[in-house]
C-alpha cells in the first residue's frame, strides 16, 4: 500500500480543484486580454477567482497579482521593490526558503547593500526582538515567513510587521506554507508584500499569488505584455487562476495535529533514540521533522519509498542536493545530525493507521539496517 506524507511539497490535487481547472479550460480558452467574446469570458473567470483570493485574505482584488507560484512571487517582491531603492541594509531570518535567500545573495555582492541574517534558536523560531533590533533607519526590505517548510514552526511574523510598519520599512512575508494551515487575515496583518502558492492546498501547480500592499509599486519582474496592471507581463493562467480559488479552504488540516502528535509519542517509544526536531515550539499540526542517529537521511528516504512510503528529506525544492538542511544549521544542528534528517508531513485524509504504520516501517527499518552493518 501506497501512503503519500509530503503535503509541505506538495498536497495532491483535489477534486474542486481539478474540476475547475478543467472547466475553465474548456470553457474560456480566449486571452483574457482579448476584447471579443471569447476574451472576455476568460477575463471574466480571472477577475472572479481574483475576488475569491481577495474574499478569503480579507484584502482588495487589486492587491492580487497571479504568478507562477510562490518562487517567482518572492522574486518579485525582492527584486522589484529593491530596485526601486537606494542601496541599504535587508534582514532576513536565516531559515528562509531559498527563493528568498538566493535572490538576496545577489543583493549583498551589490556596492552599498548589506544583507542581515538572523538566526532563529535551538527550536528553529526567530525571536522578534532580535530580529526588530537590527531593523533601523537604513534598512530597505525585512523578511520573515509565517511557517517554516521544513520544520513546520511559526515565526513571529505579527510582532515584527508591527515593528517595522512603526518604522516605515517593507515587509515580505512567505506564507506559502501557512495557507490553509492557518487563519489569514491580511488586512490586520498589515504586510506590504505576501506569497502564496496554489499547489499547497490542492490546487494546480504552476500558479500563485503575490498580494502587494495598496499603494506600492514594483519595478516589474518580467516585462513584454503588461498584464495584471503592468506589475506581471504574460498571458494570465486563466484555469490555474480558477483551479486556485476552487481550492481555497478545502482542505482541512484542523485536527491533523491529533495524528502527527501521536506519530511523533509512538516512534520515541519505539526508538529513544530518535530527535525531535521543533518539538517544543509552536507549529503547524502536519508536520515532523526528526532525525535517526547513524542513518543517512537519503538511504532512510529511499527504504521507506520501497516500503511504499512519500516522505522528504527536507525541502522539496532542494531534490537532488545532499547538503544538510540550512534550516537546522542555523538551529545548530550538526551537519551529521542534518543529513539523517528526514520530514513527514500528514495530510488531511490521513488516519491513525496511517501514523502506526509509518512508525512500524521505521522500526523495521532500522532494524534491518543495523542488521546489515552488523553482519558487514
Amino acid at each position: 500500500m501506497q501512503r503519500y506524507l509530503d503535503y509541505n511539497a506538495t498536497a495532491p490535487a483535489i477534486d474542486e480543484s481539478l474540476t475547475a481547472f478543467t472547466e475553465a479550460a474548456r470553457t474560456a480558452s480566449g486571452n483574457p486580454s482579448s476584447l471579443h467574446w471569447a476574451g472576455r469570458a476568460a477575463r471574466k473567470l480571472l477577475d472572479d477567482a481574483r475576488d475569491s483570493l481577495a474574499e478569503y485574505l480579507n484584502i482588495e482584488p487589486g492587491s492580487v497579482v497571479f504568478t507562477s507560484g510562490g518562487t517567482e512571487a518572492n522574486n518579485m517582491a525582492i527584486h522589484g521593490w529593491l530596485s526601486k531603492q537606494e542601496p541599504g541594509k535587508i534582514v532576513v531570518s536565516a531559515i528562509e526558503h531559498p527563493s528568498v535567500l538566493q535572490p538576496l545573495e545577489s543583493w549583498a555582492a551589490k556596492p552599498g547593500w548589506e544583507v542581515v541574517s538572523v538566526r532563529p534558536d535551538r527550536n528553529g523560531v526567530i525571536d522578534a526582538e532580535t530580529f526588530c533590533s537590527h531593523v533601523d533607519a537604513d534598512t530597505r526590505l525585512a523578511c520573515l515567513m509565517l511557517v517554516n517548510n521544513e520544520t513546520g514552526t511559526i515565526q513571529p511574523v505579527e510582532e515584527v510587521v508591527a515593528h517595522c510598519r512603526h518604522s516605515e520599512v517593507a515587509t515580505l512575508v512567505d506564507a506559502v506554507q501557512a495557507l490553509g494551515k492557518l487563519p489569514l487575515d491580511l488586512s490586520k496583518l498589515g504586510a506590504d508584500f505576501v506569497s502564496f502558492s496554489a499547489h499547497k492546498i490542492g490546487g494546480p501547480k504552476g500558479v500563485g499569488s503575490l498580494i502587494i500592499r495598496r499603494g506600492h509599486k514594483l519595478k516589474p519582474l518580467l516585462q513584454g505584455g503588461g498584464q495584471e496592471r503592468k506589475r506581471r507581463s504574460g498571458t494570465e493562467n486563466v484555469p490555474g487562476a480558477v483551479g486556485f480559488a476552487a481550492a481555497l479552504g478545502m482542505l482541512d488540516f484542523g485536527n491533523i495535529s491529533a495524528i502527527r502528535n501521536g506519530f511523533e509519542e509512538r516512534l520515541a517509544k519505539a526508538l529513544p533514540e530518535v530527535i525531535f526536531f521543533s518539538r517544543e515550539a509552536g507549529r503547524v499540526g502536519n508536520t515532523s521533522m526528526f532525525s535517526m542517529p547513524g542513518l543517512d537521511g537519503e538511504t532512510l528516504l529511499m527504504q521507506l519509498d520501497l516500503a511504499g512510503f512519500a516522505v522528504a528529506s527536507g525541502s522539496a525544492c532542494s531534490s537532488g542536493k545532499r547538503d544538510a538542511s540550512h534550516v537546522l544549521l542555523a538551529m545548530g544542528v550538526s551537519d551529521l545530525q542534518a543529513q539523517s534528517t528526514i520530514r513527514v508531513s500528514f495530510g488531511p485524509e490521513h488516519t491513525s493507521e496511517d501514523r502506526d504504520a509509518l512508525v512500524g516501517a521505521l522500526v523495521n527499518i532500522r532494524e534491518r539496517l543495523k542488521m546489515m552493518a552488523g553482519a558487514s
